[in-house]
């Protein structure tokens, strides 16, 4: 009986081993195709969410057709909430799954349908109509922006191995950012300073559908999966959210990596109202709008480069820890310097450190832990993030009718240094699993 249960133990043992040999030889076989269709998707991809997402094209539209800077919160708190419930959904639909791409489709693919919506409803509604169109449109592409979230970097970590996934996402961004830097600086100039059919900023938007179009369709060209030797089993959503607390208790560094994420989200309180600030000390034009997309964009191009061979050389604790230090700097900037130069140099300093925290905060999330955990530690973070980012515009916008852009500007602050003192009491996770 003994010999009968060592010898199923022994045989269960190597089976795992051979499986998990399989599985590391088939994602270094196929590594070059799948770098090439992650890195595709996330030039092309990222360069239509960074039109849609930097804090110049869609706040300045709202405001715009709103005339309210509390709408322009509430445009982004949509954004934010709609991504708050949908990462566990996401995490808990693929985590038992062999095969992620199929569900990755569907869920990019109607997120890229919001992005075509925000231009038909510019190309057809006016008034009132145009901002209840562009409202949920927002909600919707947060819903779906935060399931594809989740899924994207579940295959990231099953195609690219640890050790490459910083020089990708550096490349990639890098990449992306340069063509949504010129695209932007384009649109600002060509499109939205003449008004160009009268239809500037959804063309804008047209453009940013099509890009991201594209990087998801070469992507799906491209990319082989493997089976992974383990997966979760499937369970219930609610069974699933039970398993939270275990993975809080089981990992302190995880615990507070999240309260550092939520904190940092929060800093974004400020974010959507950067350019409506800098229309109101120095004018607000079409070529200045366009300068500063470039600036803010641009900084994805040159900084990434850092920020992605950093993180492969040291870990991205190292990253987060500069792109926060680098966050606060340009608000100060920001909001004491008030001349063209200065304020193009705060715009590329806080696209730099959010380019910066963004890489290190997804990177990051997928280290801690086991594997077959991962689809939930992404939907626990993102959904903790989408929670706190849900909140902060709107409060945002509350305060600045109220108290003026320098108290978003030191909320956000005093946020950002909240992280910064909590951030040293986190190991770095590559070392941990070391």
């Amino acid at each position: 009986m003994d010999t009968k249960v060592g010898l199923e133990e022994a045989t269960s043992h190597v089976s795992l081993e051979a499986r998990e040999s399989e599985y590391e030889a088939f994602v270094w076989a196929n590594l070059k195709r799948n770098y090439l269709g992650h890195f595709l998707h996330g030039m092309l991809g990222m360069t239509g969410w960074r039109l849609v997402s930097a804090p110049t094209f869609l706040p300045a539209y709202l405001h715009a057709v709103s005339g309210s800077n509390s709408m322009v919160g509430l445009g982004l708190t949509l954004q934010q909430l709609g991504g708050v419930v949908t990462p566990v959904i996401g995490a808990a639909n693929v985590e038992h799954r062999a095969k992620v791409v199929p569900a990755a489709m569907w869920m990019g693919g109607l997120a890229r349908a919001a992005v075509l919506g925000m231009a038909a409803c510019g190309w057809l509604l006016r008034g009132q109509a145009l901002v209840g169109g562009l409202l949920s449109m927002m909600f919707m592409f947060g819903i779906f922006m935060g399931a594809q979230r989740v899924v994207f970097q579940v295959l990231l970590a099953k195609l690219v191995p640890l050790a490459r996934r910083g020089r990708l996402q550096a490349w990639r961004n890098a990449a992306g950012g340069l063509i949504a830097a010129l695209m932007a600086y384009a649109a600002g100039k060509y499109l939205i300073g003449p008004n160009l059919f009268g239809l500037g900023y959804p063309l804008t938007f047209l453009a940013a559908f099509i890009t991201t179009s594209l990087g998801i369709s070469f992507f799906r060209i491209l990319v082989r999966e493997p089976i992974p030797p383990t997966l979760a089993k499937r369970a219930p959503l609610k069974e699933r959210l039970a398993d939270f607390p275990r993975l809080l208790a089981g990992n302190s560094d995880f615990s507070k990596f999240l309260v550092v994420q939520m904190l940092a989200t929060a800093g974004r309180i400020a974010t959507p109202f950067y350019v409506i600030y800098v229309g109101q000390t120095i004018g607000m034009s079409g070529g200045t709008l366009g300068l500063l997309s470039l600036a803010f964009l641009g900084a994805d191009t040159l900084s990434n480069l850092v920020w992605g061979y950093t993180g492969d050389k040291t870990g991205f604790r190292q990253v987060l820890l500069a792109a926060l230090l680098v966050w606060v700097a340009a608000t100060l900037l920001l909001m004491t310097v008030h001349a063209t130069p200065a304020i193009v140099l705060a715009f590329f300093g806080l696209g730099a450190a959010q380019s910066g925290y963004q890489m290190s905060a997804q990177t990051m999330v997928l280290e801690f832990g086991l594997r077959e955990d991962i689809p939930m530690r992404l939907g626990l973070s993102t959904t903790a993030e989408g929670l706190m980012a849900s909140l902060a515009p709107v409060a945002g916008g509350l305060v600045a009718d109220r108290l003026g852009f320098p108290a978003v500007f030191a909320a956000s602050i005093a946020f950002l240094l909240a992280a910064l003192v909590v951030l040293p009491g986190m190991q770095e996770p590559r070392r941990a699993r070391s």
